[in-house]
């Protein structure tokens, strides 16, 4: 069973920091697709802001943590209809676009001398997404292959 959950899950996919990966959850798509969009594109992937970056042991552990608690909210059908950061999820990203962005001084005072959040400003990062259930159909990018016959493009479930 261990396997089959694994195999199904792209869960060797968690590995790396490929932005597709956080596609392999259908509610992540607009995430994605204005990720993919947007100016931070050309520059960061997704674990560029939403994981720490002070080691490699702090970054494998949150990001294992997250994970799961995504895995749980997502297999249980329990994901909000707009995603918004975790309580543990704020002061990490906060701090990675502190870290960027830190040679742009007048963003940066604003940034560490108020209690507001980068993207309490900054709300179009991901676009302006006002339900998973509201986004066009043309947004949402195919999600990947996990090497499954049934799961192929045109493949008949049958």
């Amino acid at each position: 069973m261990f396997l089959f959950v694994a195999r199904v899950s792209n869960a060797v996919s968690y590995l790396s920091d490929a932005p597709e990966t956080c596609m392999n959850c259908h509610v992540m798509t607009d995430a994605y697709a204005t990720w993919r969009r947007g100016s931070h594109a050309r520059v960061a992937v997704c674990m560029d802001c939403h994981v720490p970056h002070n080691n490699i042991v702090g970054k494998y552990a949150f990001k294992g943590m997250d994970g799961m608690k995504h895995s749980y909210v997502f297999t249980t059908h329990q994901e909000p209809q707009v995603l918004k950061l975790s309580k543990g999820a704020r002061p990490v990203v906060q701090s990675n676009c502190i870290r960027c962005h830190k040679d742009q001084i007048a963003m940066i005072k604003l940034a560490t001398s108020s209690k507001q959040s980068c993207w309490h400003c900054h709300q179009n990062i991901h676009g302006r997404v006002h339900s998973l259930s509201a986004s066009p159909e043309v947004l949402r990018p195919g999600l990947p292959d996990a090497g499954l016959p049934w799961m192929k493009k045109g493949a008949s479930h049958e």
